[in-house]
């Protein structure tokens, strides 16, 4: 914003046609054609400084929804709850949603069925997977007690991906994708990264919102750690 004009653009029709001027907030000067470029600066600047206004009171808005937002289950999900009197009551018309979860969790879907010879590395979930660092996810989602699938099925639109990890959050049910990108530096590798991550976006999945992305290279290897932190950020 700085490098653009000072004062505001002032549009003004007349007799069908528009003229253009600058103001300093007293006086307003006209913007002849031969300085057209000008008055598109003070166009672009207008655009920023109204779309800029609405961005920071969607910003207050989203800040106020998360400082109430409670994400814990609410009042009716704790009557399905192990220690409460009404489970049991309720347990022929609602499933409890630890229960839903757990039995997502463990039927059958359907699976990537490429290359089954690579799934070589058994985490302790008992998945087999194709990579240490897919490993490691697997470990730390089911030592955390959150429901997922390894490589379950997704359509979107004309194709069917395999997300690495198909993830339902343990107190909403909300669901979330984690891909694994492991190799980088491959230029066609990443090229293919680029087009997956524009499909996903293209259907309302977006990284950091409902994506979740880790990646690494050869001398970059995946950090435990960070999946760690990871996990807790979104589903603690």
């Amino acid at each position: 914003m700085d490098s653009l004009p000072e004062g505001k653009l002032i549009c003004s029709q007349n007799h069908g046609r528009y003229k253009w001027y600058q103001s300093d907030g007293r006086v307003k000067t006209y913007i002849p054609k031969q300085k057209h470029s000008l008055a598109k600066q003070l166009a672009v600047k207008k655009y920023l400084s109204i779309r800029m206004k609405e961005c920071l009171e969607e910003k207050k808005a989203i800040q106020l929804y998360l400082k109430h937002h409670c994400k814990h289950p609410g009042e009716a999900e704790k009557l399905l709850s192990q220690d409460s009197g009404y489970r049991e009551l309720l347990s022929d018309y609602f499933t409890p949603l630890d229960q839903n979860l757990s039995e997502w969790m463990n039927c059958p879907y359907p699976r990537n069925p490429s290359h089954p010879e690579l799934l070589i590395h058994k985490s302790i979930s008992g998945n087999l997977v194709r990579s240490k660092s897919e490993s490691i996810i697997d470990m730390l989602l089911f030592l955390n007690k959150i429901p997922f699938r390894y490589e379950c099925a997704l359509q979107l639109k004309d194709f069917t991906v395999y997300p690495d990890f198909t993830i339902r959050h343990p107190a909403t049910g909300q669901t979330y994708y984690w891909e694994h990108f492991g190799l980088m530096d491959h230029p066609d590798y990443c090229q293919n990264v680029c087009s997956k991550l524009q499909l996903y976006a293209s259907c309302e999945i977006i990284s950091s919102i409902n994506l979740i992305t880790t990646y690494e290279t050869k001398k970059t290897p995946l950090d435990p750690e960070l999946v760690k932190k990871i996990i807790a950020y979104y589903f603690s």
